[in-house]
């Protein structure tokens, strides 16, 4: 953990972000334990960020509420799973909050703030204020799956998944929404994080017993079972050649998507840019009317904060909120009703009445 911590501060000396002064000092800072008794030693706030197995969160935080004082924070990183239920093992539930950094956590500014039902007021005033210290943009979001980000996200690299079993090329789906404005195309992205994240929570949601459609991560999947994981492995929907960053076509991916295909009775269509970009656009909006609407954020700006510093949605299109109020409410909805009565599978596009 620390030659990591180490890896990525000199990366900032390199790029002229921080001196050589700066980054010793920054190191400085940091401890490295190996036993929870050293790591609970004085500590104001405790952050959470074992894995995403709500069995690890339990024991860690059953194991912090009994070792820490009334006045310490307990905090979680989790970036989905429910945070009142990690709030219920420790003997008060008040001090937990969630603080979901997005990776990379060095870079991202973005920090989602998530309150619990029993999380205090100052505790909640409390990491507000921490995200300002340490440079971060702070959101509050209420407890859901997946929060305010990845909700939305989940619809988003849902139509992307539908697109390659449409017979898509990974590359144009990425292009299409490259020039719309985003930082990166939503496999790209999913490279960068990691394809194993999203294939834990698919296998766990499955083996709770919920409905997860067949289509839903089907390639994804497949290519994590092939040793595929994204970036870190040099390999997921592109490969990546030693020391670079560049995504680059791969024929075995082609292979694997149509593997799929077959599996899955699947018929290439024909695909304009446009319509590939309102596919994936456009279940965000859908998504995020029902988080306005459940109370999950508290304002439409603090979805386009969230997307804007967290998923690299284009600043001068003003966030997904912003952009539907561009576009009109009434369009989307018709475009949107036009795609679900075309494709004939609820799974693939269901629209909110909120929007509308």
């Amino acid at each position: 953990g620390l030659a990591m911590i180490g890896v990525n501060l000199q990366k900032g000396v390199d790029r002229g972000k921080v001196t050589e002064a700066e980054r010793d000092e920054a190191f400085q800072l940091i401890q490295g334990v190996t036993t929870m008794d050293d790591a609970c030693e004085g500590a104001e706030l405790v952050v959470e960020a074992a894995p995403e197995i709500m069995e690890i969160k339990l024991s860690v935080f059953e194991d912090l509420g009994a070792r820490l004082g009334p006045e310490v924070l307990l905090a979680t990183n989790t970036s989905s799973l429910d945070v009142d239920e990690i709030a219920s093992v420790t003997w008060r539930p008040e001090q937990v909050v969630g603080l979901h950094f997005f990776s990379p956590t060095n870079i991202m500014r973005l920090l989602e703030v998530v309150r619990a039902d029993s999380t205090a007021d100052d505790v909640l005033a409390t990491a507000m204020k921490l995200a300002k210290h340490i440079n971060k943009v702070g959101v509050v979001s209420g407890v859901c799956d997946g929060f305010i980000g990845n909700r939305m996200l989940k619809g988003y690299g849902r139509e992307a998944g539908a697109l390659l079993l449409e017979g898509v090329s990974p590359a144009r789906i990425d292009k299409a929404l490259y020039d719309f404005g985003m930082a990166m195309g939503p496999l790209t992205m999913g490279d960068l994080a990691g394809l194993d994240v999203g294939y834990r929570v698919r296998k766990e949601r499955r083996e709770r017993g919920e409905y997860v459609p067949e289509t839903d991560g089907a390639i994804a999947d497949r290519l994590v079972e092939a040793g595929r994981l994204g970036q870190k492995a040099g390999k997921g929907y592109y490969r990546y050649e030693e020391g670079s960053r560049t995504p680059l076509p791969d024929p075995e991916v082609d292979a694997i998507i149509k593997e799929a295909m077959d599996a899955l009775g699947c018929e290439p269509r024909d695909i304009d840019d446009e319509e590939i970009v309102k596919r994936l656009i456009y279940p965000l909006i859908n998504e995020a009317a029902l988080i306005l609407d459940e109370g999950i954020a508290q304002r439409p700006s603090d979805i386009d904060v969230v997307y804007i510093y967290g998923y690299g949605f284009p600043v001068y299109r003003g966030g997904p909120m912003f952009y539907a109020d561009t576009v009109g409410l009434p369009s989307i909805v018709a475009d949107m009703e036009q795609f679900q009565a075309r494709y004939g599978d609820e799974d693939l596009m269901v629209v909110s009445p909120d929007v509308g």
